[in-house]
């Protein structure tokens, strides 16, 4: 068969695009009745909607009331909510009704002095957060005729809201988009829904939103009412990711529908009564739980594609062939034994993707397709047929259990299995049969070394290695290794063996740990990444891009990833001479940090593709790769003078532009290319001229971490300390967490950092290292930096030779060997010990006694009489009495007083468990300045509690200090001193 031929034109490339759009897509074309324009349903509001050619009637009937007014500004959703009335508050871009690309209504806008606001501003909409939160505007969610709810959680609940404010505008709505994760909102959604007569495309997904373990929240929809069946103009209709257990009634009665998407529910059978909907060019039953499709399916003559894939289906049914407009047939993941021939019959089908069944033959009828493309990957292809299942065996016994503690380190497998759980969560399943005589084996966690694991770009060890001994030992049956992990969103998880000179990935199972595992007695059982072994060796576990591979042969290709669809490989016929694997991964990512990193706040860039393929050799024929534009641009919006492709070298770790190199063109959804060999790709629109040694720079910056290190000395015992590096992320919980046991200075600044960049931690100035250990070198502690371990050793110290008494010493961190993928401006700032700094942190051993224990100081406050004769004196109990009174305020008065901030962030963390000690550290700390500051002190504390907006304690201070003269006038007086007294200035008793 004659595979499809690359390099169509424009149009025809738009139409493939719309025929593998999936129901992952955000975005979904739709062509108005009138045929004047088209308009894009976007899940994102940061995407611009395509121009809609509306009549001038029509965006005048969208304009309520003008009102002149030179000074035009915006109104923000609390304003509204706040009930305003006043008219020159409104300006149009606050307007949801505003096709702002429409030429048209912008010349209106700029050319006219008139605001636009709706007449129900007096009766203005109820507010709206919750659900939708304050700082979100109306203009953000409701646009012209589109309203998008499903970028905020709960969200769905603001439609009752506005269609009890603004009932007008919601009735022209056409384009609506909700989430049904929040089971309250999305119900009183659906009561609105049947009043929305000129809906044309309505949404209501699952999967919007993620929980705090990065698990999507499932859609809650279970059927829709009946009403939905007035919506008379609805072309467009989403309930993906959703709980559908069958198909609602009244979508039989919708008499334009053209599009229904339903992937990923609960279906189990389809209604006789589908082929009522005459109307549908494009439905979808992805993910669901179809065991067989219903004859009356053949009557959907206009069906253009049917994507019934990941489905139980075991045959289809002969009406089938019916289907003369069909062009895209999804069947893969299902369990067809064989083809129907009617499906000779379908002379428009174009791509037929039926891999992953158990079909093994191809029915000769698709030979008379000449122009069809098949992707029969994952098939038992001319093998003989499976032989009837064998007779059930009986119950099995159940496996012994084997619970081992930290220091059993060996332990005894019979032939009749065990199921092994080892501490912190690792599991090891021995099936029955596995050995013949009873055999000990040994485990241990061993620490990573650098030069045995050996990781490449953007992975993240997830685990310590786990070596199981003898290695030479090898089992009858498959063994289960489980290593638990914890996993990082939108990447995958692989386990790994070392086979003495390199690690090779295993084919990884993900689950969770069994629930009598003692490692885990409260909360859910750990994640697992299992495989089955032969033998014993290192396994460890790593997370990474993901991997989409598939086999190339001269008859071509399609490759679409699984993290995002949208980015695709068309391989045309002979792009190969002999058969190749072609292995994509896709980096998703931050447009925010990526600005921040290149400093232009207008770039913006797409996901980074890694192509590979084994052989290298070039190919024959070009190959197309489609990747989805920058955030924030698309096909109708973007400047192809600001659009790069850039070509990575993975060797040389350089980039260069190729965009005048490579034939380059846009849709409205997707960047188009055409090479012929793999290596890095990256797409930039940015109004920078000479990026490529900014995106070296911005690469090699992705790739490191953000760290923090701390020292901390255990409180019962100064001379043990704990030292640990982590993403900046994780310490303030780390911290607290030790807080009850530990104390020490404040964590260092942030640091940059390589996952398994090897670092050392020195002891200096007075201090020394108690220890043996191999990883002390030179005096010095060595540490490897894994992002998702804990990177923590405990250490004993004591003075150097020659310190007695207190030692202050410090803690410095310095990088070890210089990584060979830095770039050359870094490696050069890398020469000499101290250019190797990364930050140094106080230490303070105090001094042994004559029992040769720590002398442990409790925190002393100095009786101190505060102040001179001019101005008055506080004693140390009129400072502890005002302590009392300032709580939380103490940082702004600190800082009043004169404090630095680096003084304030060193007391808090000093006593970050007890306020009032924190607070009187403060107070003493500026009182014992005061010394060499001269008279006036008690009026600088007035001052500075007047300016802390404190005047309580002002006023409180002067009565004490009016109070404290008036009674040593008095005493004074009693023996005749007070001349004398006065003149001296004696201390107040």
């Amino acid at each position: 068969m004659e595979g499809l031929m690359e390099g169509n034109s424009e149009e025809e490339n738009e139409e493939e695009e719309r025929t593998f759009h999936k129901e992952d897509s955000q975005f979904l074309a739709v062509r108005s009745e009138d045929g004047q324009g088209e308009v894009t349903s976007a899940g994102d509001p940061s995407m611009t909607s395509s121009k809609v050619a509306l009549p001038d009637v029509l965006a005048h009937s969208f304009i309520r009331v003008a009102v002149q007014d030179e000074n035009d500004s915006s109104v923000s959703l609390s304003e509204i909510q706040g009930g305003v009335s006043d008219p020159r508050r409104y300006s149009p871009c606050f307007s949801p009704l505003m096709d702002t690309c429409d030429p048209s209504v912008s010349s209106l806008s700029s050319s006219s002095s008139f605001n636009y606001y709706y007449t129900t501003v007096s009766s203005s909409p109820s507010c709206l957060s919750p659900p939708l939160p304050p700082s979100v505007e109306l203009s953000a969610v409701l646009t012209d005729t589109k309203l998008t709810l499903d970028v905020y959680q709960g969200g769905a609940a603001a439609l009752p809201q506005l269609w009890g404010s603004i009932p007008d505008q919601m009735r022209d709505l056409q384009y609506l988009r909700l989430g049904s994760e929040d089971k309250p909102g999305l119900d009183g959604a659906l009561d609105v829904l049947p009043h929305l007569r000129e809906l044309r495309s309505l949404a209501v997904r699952g999967h919007c939103f993620y929980n705090s373990q990065g698990d999507p929240l499932p859609g809650l929809l279970t059927t829709l009412p009946a009403s939905v069946s007035s919506l008379s103009h609805l072309v467009h209709l989403d309930l993906s990711f959703n709980q559908l257990s069958c198909l609602p009634a009244c979508l039989l009665c919708l008499p334009v529908l053209s599009t229904l998407l339903l992937c990923h529910n609960k279906l189990s059978a389809l209604p006789p009564e589908i082929g009522r909907m005459s109307s549908l060019t494009h439905l979808s039953f992805l993910g669901n739980e179809l065991v067989s499709l219903p004859p009356s399916l053949g009557e959907l003559k206009a069906l253009q594609m049917l994507d019934v894939s990941h489905n139980l289906l075991r045959e289809l049914p002969d009406e089938i062939g019916s289907l003369g407009e069909l062009t895209t047939l999804e069947l893969a993941h299902n369990r067809l034994k064989q083809l129907p021939e009617s499906m000779g019959s379908l002379l428009s089908l174009r791509e037929l993707v039926i891999f992953s069944n158990d079909l093994r033959i191809i029915p000769h009828c698709l030979n008379k397709l000449p122009l069809l493309k098949i992707d029969v990957r994952d098939n038992p292809l001319g093998q003989p047929p499976t032989p009837p299942p064998l007779p059930p065996t009986p119950e099995k016994t159940k496996i012994p259990e084997l619970h081992l503690m930290f220091n059993q380190h060996s332990f005894c497998v019979s032939s009749g299995g065990c199921h092994v759980f080892l501490p912190g969560g690792a599991e090891l399943l021995f099936p029955p049969g596995c050995l013949l005589t009873t055999t000990r084996l040994k485990w241990a966690v061993t620490r990573p070394n650098r030069k045995c694991v050996q990781l490449e770009d953007h992975e993240i060890l997830l685990s310590h290695p786990l070596e199981l001994q003898p290695h030479g030992v090898t089992f009858l049956k498959p063994v289960e290794v489980c290593i638990p992990y914890h996993r990082r969103k939108k990447r995958e998880v692989v386990l790994r063996t070392f086979d003495g000179k390199s690690w090779c990935n295993l084919p990884t199972d993900l689950r969770r740990g069994s629930e009598s595992n003692t490692s885990h007695p409260r909360g859910r059982p750990a994640k697992l990444a299992c495989c089955s072994v032969s033998h014993f060796s290192w396994f460890m576990a790593v997370s990474r891009p993901v991997v989409d591979s598939c086999s190339l042969t001269p008859a071509g290709a399609l490759l679409v990833s699984r993290s995002d669809p949208g980015v695709k490989l068309h391989f045309p016929k002979d792009s190969t001479a002999g058969a190749r694997t072609i292995t994509l991964q896709v980096l998703q990512v931050s447009v925010s940090e990526v600005q921040a990193l290149c400093g232009d706040p207008q770039a913006r860039v797409s996901h980074l593709l890694f192509l590979s393929q084994t052989p290298s050799s070039d190919f024959l024929q070009p190959v197309k790769v489609q990747v989805p534009l920058p955030s924030g641009v698309n096909g109708h919006t973007v400047d192809m003078s600001r659009l790069h492709l850039f070509h990575g070298d993975p060797t040389a770790q350089t980039w260069s532009d190729i965009t005048s190199q490579v034939s380059l063109y846009v849709t409205h959804l997707y960047a188009i290319f055409y090479i012929t060999h793999f290596s890095w790709y990256w797409l930039w629109y940015t109004t920078h001229r000479c990026v490529s040694g900014v995106i070296r720079k911005v690469y090699q910056r992705l790739k490191q971490f953000k760290v923090q290190f701390v020292v901390l000395q255990r409180k019962a015992d100064p001379s043990q300390v704990l030292v640990q590096c982590l993403p900046a992320n994780k310490i303030d919980s780390r911290v607290q967490s030790l807080a009850e046991q530990y104390e020490g200075p404040q964590p260092s600044d942030l640091c940059d950092l390589l996952e398994g960049e090897q670092f050392f931690a020195g002891f200096e100035r007075g201090l020394d290292i108690v220890t043996d250990s191999p990883d002390c070198v030179g005096g010095r502690l060595c540490f490897v930096f894994y992002s998702s371990l804990k990177n923590l050793k405990e250490v004993y110290i004591c003075p150097a030779k020659g310190h007695k008494g207190p030692v202050r010493g410090q803690v410095s961190f310095y990088r070890g060997e210089i990584p060979s993928v830095l770039p050359e401006e870094v490696v050069k700032k890398r020469k000499g010990l101290d250019s190797q700094w990364l930050a140094t942190l106080p230490l303070r051993l105090p001094a042994l006694n004559s029992e040769n224990n720590f002398i442990m100081e409790e925190t002393e406050y100095p009786p101190l009489n505060l102040g001179d004769p001019e101005s008055g004196y506080l004693t140390e109990a009129n400072l502890l009495s005002l302590s009392l009174q300032i709580g939380h305020d103490w940082r702004v008065i600190g800082i009043n007083l004169g404090l630095s901030y680096q003084e304030l962030d060193r007391i808090q963390h000093k006593n970050r468990d007890n306020l009032g000690a924190l607070v009187l550290d403060m107070l003493f700390q500026w009182a014992r300045r005061q010394n060499n500051a001269g008279p006036g002190a008690v009026s600088r504390l007035m001052d500075a509690m007047v300016e802390s907006s404190r005047r309580d304690l002002a006023d409180e201070i002067e009565d004490i200090v009016n109070i404290g003269r008036r009674k040593y006038s008095e005493s004074l007086r009693r023996v005749g001193l007070e001349g004398e007294g006065a003149s001296a200035g004696e201390k107040q008793q």
